[in-house]
């Protein structure tokens, strides 16, 4: 009679309190996968990056079967509070030892949330101009003009300014071009629009603006702001550079550059001594 009420005591002790844990384990285990799945459709579903959906469904994975885990430690008696504040010390001291490679991992989550960018862009961000051609959670790659591949950490980009130029299809170009306060100001602006009317790259809507800029000190300056679209940037920048000088040339239209006059004055010279002959 003895044994067997040993035996039922170890089972109520022991042998329930291990069940009722693998139950829990098993359970919980089922039901953070169903979440976790559920979570990443409604991301997905709302087209966020497929990247930032495969990291917040892993981290909620983790961080639910964590809660298993303890309900079913806590479940056979083991008192759970010390190791919490343990992993919970551990975490602490390993967040500040990576908290620059933490920093470019939050930044990259960043990106891929909010977008400023994406593959294919051409931006300047942390001192850097060029094309992304790559862009992971902890840093991103640009394809420089020059053709030079240059990595720069997460953190770097979001801590600044990022300006994206390919965030819209049209661009503005901003030209100021002088001409001599001898010239005819009619003449150059109607030579300047004749230019923007004739160049197949600049668009009609919105329209460009030419007028007076400023008085400067050697010139006149007008300010050139034709609207193009953002692929055509460059070379209509180069083209309309060329244009305007060579239809300047022609038009004897002058583009004055800055100039030193030098002025040498001369002293007056020295009178020479005269002397006067002793009487012999």
């Amino acid at each position: 009679m003895e044994e067997t009420n040993t035996i039922i005591h170890l089972v109520e002790t022991y042998a329930f309190p291990a069940l009722y844990a693998i139950i829990i384990l098993i359970v919980g285990r089922i039901l953070a996968k169903f979440i976790t799945k559920i979570f990443r459709k409604v991301l997905t579903a709302r087209k966020v990056e497929a990247a930032v959906v495969s990291f917040g469904g892993n981290v909620l994975y983790f961080i639910l079967l964590a809660l298993v885990v303890i309900a079913a430690l806590e479940k056979v008696g083991i008192n759970t509070t010390s190791a919490v504040a343990i992993v919970g010390a551990c975490t602490v001291a390993i967040g500040f030892a990576l908290k620059d490679s933490l920093g470019n991992f939050a930044a990259g989550i960043m990106i891929l949330v909010f977008k400023p960018f994406r593959i294919g862009d051409f931006i300047q961000a942390a001192g850097i101009s060029g094309t992304v051609v790559d862009l992971s959670i902890f840093e991103t790659q640009f394809k420089t003009p020059d053709n030079k591949k240059i990595v720069v950490p997460n953190g770097q980009i979001t801590s600044g300014p990022i300006t994206n130029f390919s965030s819209h299809d049209t661009r503005r170009m901003d030209l100021v071009v002088g001409c001599g306060y001898d010239d005819d100001l009619r003449k150059v602006k109607a030579v300047l629009e004749d230019i923007l009317n004739n160049d197949e790259c600049v668009l009609k809507d919105p329209s460009y603006t030419v007028g007076v800029l400023e008085m400067a000190d050697s010139s006149v300056n007008f300010a050139v702001r034709p609207w193009v679209n953002s692929s055509d940037y460059w070379p209509t920048f180069f083209r309309l550079q060329m244009t305007i000088k060579l239809r300047f040339d022609e038009e004897g239209i002058s583009i004055p550059f800055p100039q030193r006059d030098v002025h040498v004055y001369q002293a007056d010279p020295k009178p020479a001594d005269v002397t006067t002959p002793a009487n012999s």
